[in-house]
C-alpha cells in the first residue's frame, strides 16, 4: 500500500464532542444502508476525518467490525476525491450487515455525490 493511500488513526474521529458537533452543524443524508453526515472542520486546513457509528442493531462485534472495515476501505480508496477540511460521520443501519462490499461502495458514492463532497 502506498503512503498516499494510507488511512491512519489520525484521520478518524474518535471524541464524543466531535460527533456531537457534526450532529449539530452538519448536513445529513439518509440512505438505505447508512446515514452520511458531513460538516466543515473547525481547523480549515485540516485533512478529511471520518467516524463510523455501528450500533448493536447492526449485529455482533464481528459483524460490526467487518462492516466498519469495509466502509473505511471504501473511503480510503476515494479519499483523494473527498474535499479537504471535512469531518464525515457514517451511521450504519442494520441492513448494512447484509450488504456486499459493492452495495456499500455504491451507497457511499451515491450519498457522497448528493452531498457534493467528491471531486470528479
Amino acid at each position: 500500500m502506498s503512503a498516499g493511500l494510507s488511512f491512519p488513526k489520525a484521520r478518524r474521529l474518535t471524541r464524543t464532542a466531535e460527533f456531537a458537533q457534526i450532529r449539530r452543524e452538519g448536513k445529513v443524508l439518509r440512505g438505505d444502508l447508512f446515514t452520511l453526515a458531513t460538516a466543515t472542520a473547525p481547523v480549515p486546513a485540516e485533512q478529511m476525518r471520518i467516524g463510523i457509528i455501528a450500533s448493536r442493531k447492526v449485529g455482533g462485534a464481528v459483524i460490526r467490525n467487518r462492516v466498519r472495515r469495509r466502509i473505511r476501505e471504501i473511503v480510503r480508496k476515494q479519499q483523494d476525491r473527498v474535499a479537504p477540511g471535512l469531518w464525515i460521520v457514517i451511521i450504519l443501519s442494520a441492513r448494512s450487515a447484509r450488504a456486499s462490499y459493492r452495495e456499500l461502495e455504491d451507497e457511499w458514492l451515491r450519498l457522497a455525490g448528493r452531498a457534493s463532497i467528491l471531486s470528479p
